[in-house]
């Protein structure tokens, strides 16, 4: 079993920046990679960001430049800093942990940046 909770989602105007962190508690060793996602209304939840457990990154085009996955081994936790935020990026996002059995959500965190 592997708990995540997200924290640091808010408004910000178009331009600004924010940064979400994901704190993961349980079977740590368990997990493979660790991944952002955001669900938009009424769109389907898209992968951001991912991290691997060797700290490999992979982004989705639309976040290249303006988004950085990181992470702090000593406190369990993932970072996603984002920069040059956009109208298009409000969402509500989430982190999971990717397991070799299933992947693992968090609550959610929304997002919303006004234009």
């Amino acid at each position: 079993q592997v708990q995540v909770v997200e924290s640091g989602g808010g408004l910000v105007q178009a331009g600004g920046s924010l940064r979400l962190s994901c704190a993961a508690s349980g079977s740590i060793f368990s997990i493979n990679a660790m991944g952002w996602y955001r669900q938009a209304p009424g769109k389907q939840r898209e992968l951001v960001a991912t991290i691997t457990s060797s700290g490999s990154t992979n982004y989705v085009d639309s976040v290249k430049g303006r988004f950085t996955i990181s992470r702090d081994n000593a406190k369990n936790t993932v970072y996603l800093q984002m920069n040059s935020l956009k109208p298009e990026d409000t969402a509500v996002y989430y982190c999971a942990a990717e397991l070799p059995q299933r992947r693992y959500w968090g609550q959610g965190t929304q997002v919303t940046v006004s234009s």
